[in-house]
């Protein structure tokens, strides 16, 4: 274990001082990854049993009975439903605002934290590209100070941070933005089965009222 640590940091020091931002943006980027996947995991429901489910309670216009389904499942979903099942009696359009105030609250939970990941994935190349810049002008400044009388020996240091500082800004960014691709989408998909179960719901809702009323 020791050794591992200590080639490491070997691997840390031969890049340069611009190894430690990288390695930093690995670090949140390996912090938000599991925060979001723990997130996303518990917001994911089976919509469509869900669905279900509400259909055949608001069909017997047991709304109490949905009300209380919305609370033991847990996730967005279920969120904005009850918010528009308390206004079960109000109009459409009160009913449909109600749960697009709820939506706006549920979206930027799903979206938390992405952003922060977009960045390191944007950032961690940069800094290698810097770290390959800051390496070329070190190895050219030994070539001039010893005015062309140079060994590979000499260009070492320099090529060196050039080349580790590259490859470790591509290897976090590369997964990063695999990572938070995936994450889009997921959450692109939730929002959608937000909104398609949000409109049924509100159809559900109206239609009910009407059949109850003739």
């Amino acid at each position: 274990m020791s050794d591992l640590f200590y080639e490491r940091f070997q691997v840390i020091s031969q890049g340069g001082i611009l190894m430690w931002p990288i390695a930093a943006c690995s670090i949140v980027a390996l912090a938000i990854t599991i925060e979001r996947f723990y997130s996303l995991r518990r917001a994911t429901i089976d919509t469509r049993e869900f669905m279900d489910t509400m259909r055949t309670i608001l069909r017997q216009n047991r709304f109490q009975e949905a009300i209380d389904l919305c609370d033991q499942t847990d996730g967005p979903i279920a969120r904005i439903l009850k918010a528009g099942l308390l206004k079960h009696n109000r109009s459409k359009e009160d009913i449909r605002e109600s749960i697009e105030d709820a939506g706006h609250l549920e979206i930027p939970r799903l979206e938390r934290y992405l952003s922060a990941l977009a960045t390191c994935a944007n950032i961690a190349p940069l800094l290698g590209l810097l770290g390959t810049v800051a390496g070329m002008i070190k190895a050219f400044g030994r070539i001039q100070d010893k005015k062309g009388q140079v060994n590979p020996a000499d260009l070492a240091e320099g090529i060196s941070n050039a080349l580790v500082t590259t490859a470790a800004g591509l290897t976090v960014a590369i997964p990063t933005l695999v990572i938070y691709n995936y994450f889009v989408s997921r959450v692109d998909n939730m929002i959608l089965e937000m909104e398609i179960s949000s409109s049924e719901l509100v159809e559900l809702l109206t239609k009910n009222r009407g059949e109850h009323e003739i």
